[in-house]
């Protein structure tokens, strides 16, 4: 991946070079339109809201639009010349964004605002953990990671939303005034949602969820108190559940009187299945929680927002505590 990403490296500054450290986009460009460019679709989503009606006229690149979510998306020549003179960017800052320090290091615009997810939360990130029954990854690196799925956090998004805001406001001032309000109001309907899953978790019977795939959704649980068990870790590649995984995640399922086995969003949902099928009734129903991690621009294109997913994955989480 690191001589893959010298290449690219490479050729953005040869073609920056010969294009005498310019571009076609962005006010960095010296056109009028800002240039922001984010990488997951809650990012889009978030300052989508915050411009509004657009009156700078910005342009936004959501640069994983087709499905590849984080953990598996490889940066093209043409996605680091677009972050080489935006802006505004806009990263999540994880492990699986290491490559992003390389390619701002070689940035055209050095007055760009950069916004780094983890970084926002600072004490608040939660490294990623290891629950009971659990499946450890096969080739582990040493060393702390951290849990990447920030975005699943409504209290998180209201803060990033203010971040985005404030940034705006700092590269747009003429404009800051339409941000603050629209950041204000957005952040109410953020809230509002929030108060809903509050609501939804104290008025509900259970207080568990149980996964048969990987476990993005540790910052959502962390927020209403509900304790959960996964076959893996948020940002596990591992596909494949061990027998004694299965084993203890079935027959917590018994133990609970769970009604139903949690996926997140994919075809696969093999491991799913199998728990259910070594469960003493054989019945329970296999839901998705949706970790928006394979939005495409159609989805968008369609109506998909973050506040429409976060509000379908309260209905799945309501049915899932109804035991």
């Amino acid at each position: 991946m690191k001589k893959i990403f010298a290449y690219l490296l490479a050729a953005v500054m040869t073609i920056a070079t010969l294009g005498g450290c310019s571009s076609s986009n962005g006010a960095a460009a010296g056109n009028d339109k800002l240039s922001i460019v984010v990488t997951i679709f809650p990012e889009y989503d978030w300052v989508m809201n915050v411009l509004g009606e657009n009156p700078a006229g910005a342009e936004v690149t959501l640069l994983l639009d087709n499905g590849v979510d984080l953990h598996s998306y490889q940066p093209t020549v043409d996605d680091i010349m677009k972050i080489a003179d935006c802006d505004l960017f806009i990263y999540v800052g994880g492990e699986s964004d290491e490559w992003i320090e390389d390619a701002l290091s070689e940035a055209v615009n050095k007055d760009m605002v950069v916004i780094n997810l983890l970084d926002e939360l600072g004490d608040s990130v939660k490294e990623e953990e290891i629950v009971e029954g659990m499946q450890e990854e096969e080739h582990h690196e040493e060393g702390t990671e951290y849990d990447e799925h920030v975005w699943l956090s409504l209290k998180n998004a209201v803060k990033f939303t203010e971040s985005i805001s404030e940034a705006l406001q700092t590269i747009d001032p003429d404009n800051a005034n339409v941000y603050a309000e629209n950041s204000t109001a957005y952040a109410g309907e953020l809230l509002a949602l929030d108060e809903e899953y509050k609501e939804a978790v104290a008025n509900a019977s259970g207080d568990t969820i149980l996964f048969g795939d990987r476990f993005p959704f540790r910052y959502m649980t962390d927020d209403y108190g509900l304790e959960y068990y996964a076959a893996f870790v948020g940002c596990s590649a591992e596909s494949e559940a061990s027998f004694e995984t299965i084993t203890f995640l079935s027959g917590k399922v018994d133990e609970l009187g769970l009604n139903c086995v949690l996926t997140i969003e994919g075809k696969d949902h093999s491991i799913a299945e199998t728990i259910v099928q070594n469960t003493a009734s054989k019945d329970q129903e296999v839901l998705t929680l949706d970790s928006m991690q394979s939005v495409t621009s159609n989805d968008i294109a369609n109506g998909v927002t973050y506040i429409s997913l976060m509000n379908s994955n309260l209905e799945v989480l309501k049915e899932a505590l109804s035991y």
